[in-house]
């Protein structure tokens, strides 16, 4: 297929007359005695009929006239990304996390509003993203949309964000039922991109139901997950009932019965060619590992904001009204800054301690919620990082609860046994997880057995946050890319992670930010 002069595909066929469905083409002669070359109009509705005819490598018109808008230009994965889900009005995104698939799904959202494809775009995503990734990746790129998130405690404050006219909405995927009728009766939103769509793989869920009432012909769906049927092949029926409902059954039963064998009374094990059927049903989808994303930088960091519970927030506060009130008219110093920043840092994190060495507890569900998320997003490995004690056996507890198997490393688990486990990690199926001690596994440790690392907060020096992303970032790392993700909920953990991220260490690094918190 060639290209000519930026507004034609010229194709070489022996039969020529089935491009007379195309309005814009026209059969340019005879090449052999055989085969004619014909040129169709390169447009958005022609390369989609070529591509339904079967034709291969149908360029999008993205390609020739889309000036990628916004501070980044493009890498090539995206720009065959954004290529791709132009091409398909429904479709998905398997590409690993850290790959960019949220900028590249703006783009191709953006062309299609540019050109009259579009008017409004619904984006569901979880909470911890809606203004670190997807909002941010809004200001990033397609700055000239307007853009709005629709996540408020009162319903008519929902109602009117949505009836607003924003073009793009960022929803979390959980207040869908609040709102799929205001958008039903709004009728304005035609399409619809599902982040982290393993959410939407049972349908009998209210969280399905809102989503697939959503969908009319008429409605473009993307749908992004790097784990499609992570846990079981029965998960790709809820996912294919929304994308792809003509290559699954109509019924759950009949899928599992296509996927599964009942091994015992209770237990269904997968046949040999499950992922197979999988892998036809949930289609059409593109995928890009990180490794095959050559122009990523070698570490992606992300950001995961979580609100902290009303206790800790209770809290916190007193705790920084405290600090106010000692701070008042006296020299504070670099013991008392890191004193008071610990403090604060330990509340955010889930448990403090007392000048008695005692904990007291703080209910940090949202937290751990969005830390399964994180695990829930990548198949490969993961290490969680946490300066607390305590808060590695909360969430070594919380992991273990939910069937992921975890590990931890702290200062009381002896050489051998840290040996022992290092070794497991790095050779075995298990533990998936390490929640460690930073000061317990900084320098000397090869985990690259994962590709992803976890800051449960911050750490206190910028050495330290290196060390611990230089567990998985060295030689042998199989992925060529790590994710790095911070988890925050306070002031002063943003301030302290930006801090760490820009690699900003000096002697007063505590003082200043213990004086801009409480400054604030």
């Amino acid at each position: 297929m060639e290209i000519l002069d930026n507004k034609a595909l010229v194709l070489r066929t022996r039969n020529p007359d089935k491009f007379n469905l195309i309005p814009k083409s026209k059969v340019l002669g005879k090449v052999s005695p055989d085969v004619y070359e014909v040129a169709v109009h390169w447009g958005m509705d022609e390369s989609r009929v070529l591509k339904n005819l079967g034709v291969r490598g149908v360029p999008s018109p993205i390609l020739r006239s889309y000036t990628w808008p916004g501070k980044y230009m493009p890498f090539a994965h995206q720009r065959e990304m954004s290529a791709f889900l132009t091409m398909h009005k429904r479709a998905f995104n398997f590409s690993e996390p850290g790959t960019a698939k949220s900028m590249s799904a703006l783009w191709a959202a953006d062309y299609l509003m540019s050109i009259g494809e579009v008017r409004r775009c619904l984006i569901l995503c979880p909470l911890s993203i809606m203004h670190s990734v997807w909002m941010g990746d809004i200001g990033n790129s397609i700055i000239h949309r307007t853009a709005a998130v629709c996540h408020h405690s009162k319903a008519e404050r929902r109602r009117e964000i949505i009836n607003n006219g924003y073009e793009f909405i960022v929803s979390n995927y959980d207040d869908l039922p609040l709102v799929a009728e205001t958008i039903l009766r709004d009728g304005t939103f035609d399409l619809i991109i599902a982040d982290e769509a393993t959410h939407y793989k049972t349908v009998t869920t209210d969280r399905w139901k809102s989503l697939a009432k959503l969908i009319t012909p008429q409605t473009h769906l993307w749908m992004m997950t790097g784990t499609p049927a992570a846990q079981s092949p029965e998960d790709a029926f809820g996912l294919a009932k929304l994308v792809s409902p003509d290559l699954v059954p109509k019924f759950f039963t009949a899928w599992r019965d296509m996927v599964m064998y009942r091994a015992t009374r209770f237990k269904w094990l997968p046949k040999t060619d499950a992922y197979d059927q999988v892998h036809e049903a949930l289609q059409p989808a593109i995928r890009f590992t990180k490794k095959e994303c050559l122009d990523l930088p070698p570490v992606l960091t992300e950001t995961r904001e979580v609100a902290l519970t009303p206790q800790q927030a209770k809290y916190y506060k007193l705790l920084k009204e405290r600090m106010v009130m000692e701070a008042a008219g006296e020299t504070i110093t670099a013991i008392n800054a890191a004193s008071g920043v610990n403090k604060l840092l330990q509340i955010s994190a889930g448990a403090a301690y007392t000048d008695n060495k005692e904990v007291v507890e703080f209910d940090c569900t949202p937290r751990l919620n969005v830390l399964l998320e994180a695990l829930e997003e990548t198949s490969r490995k993961v290490l969680v990082f946490a300066m607390y004690r305590h808060s590695i056996d909360t969430i070594t507890r919380f992991l273990t609860k939910h069937g992921v198997a975890a590990a931890q490393i702290t200062g009381d688990v002896s050489a051998g046994k840290r040996t022992e486990i290092f070794k497991a990690f790095q050779t075995t199926d298990s533990p998936r997880v390490l929640v460690i001690q930073p000061q317990a596994a900084q320098h000397g440790v090869t985990l690259t057995a994962a590709d992803t690392v976890v800051l449960w907060g911050p750490v206190m020096s910028v050495e330290s946050y290196i060390q611990c992303i230089a567990r998985t970032d060295r030689a042998g790392q199989t992925s060529d890319k790590v994710t790095v993700i911070h988890i925050q909920s306070s002031d002063i953990e943003r301030r302290m992670f930006t801090r760490l991220a820009n690699r900003v260490q000096d002697h007063s690094m505590l003082l200043k930010i213990y004086e801009e918190t409480l400054a604030e």
